[in-house]
């Protein structure tokens, strides 16, 4: 009897430390951002207000990963993935860059936004797929850089 006593109170004592170990989901976001940094690429979240009329909202904060720019007056720009495949801009506006959009076509469906400003340029990104989704969304960045 007294064995398991104590036992309860050793098995009371250690169960919040299992809540403390992250889940799957979260060990394997944190090894593709762990990845992303080895590739070159930053990674923080960020808040955002999407637009109205995206299909599905995505989170907010979303993960953006992003990379310097090497232009030295580099073009600005903004496009959404309303549907796999399917960019936009704020306008709702297809892209018909054809310098840009070969790229947007490679991203996953879980890619939200991609835009380019002055400094840098960024993806937005849900942080779904295997390590050669990112090694995609690296070459797009660096592409469009």
């Amino acid at each position: 009897m007294t064995v398991w006593i104590v036992l309860s109170i050793v098995a009371v004592v250690l169960s919040p430390l299992v809540w403390l170990r992250p889940s799957r989901s979260q060990s394997g976001r944190m090894a593709m951002r762990i990845e992303a940094r080895r590739m070159g690429l930053a990674m923080q979240l960020i808040p955002q207000d999407w637009p109205h009329w995206l299909p599905v909202e995505p989170p907010s904060p979303c993960a953006q990963y992003h990379r310097p720019r090497r232009a030295r007056e580099p073009d600005t720009w903004s496009y959404w993935q309303t549907t796999p495949g399917n960019w936009v801009n704020q306008w709702r506006e297809p892209c018909e860059d054809a310098r840009v959009l070969p790229h947007l076509l490679t991203l996953p469906p879980d890619a939200y936004k991609v835009e380019a400003g002055k400094q840098l340029i960024a993806l937005y990104w849900g942080e779904r797929g295997e390590t050669e989704v990112l090694h995609s969304i690296t070459a797009v960045l660096k592409a469009l850089a």
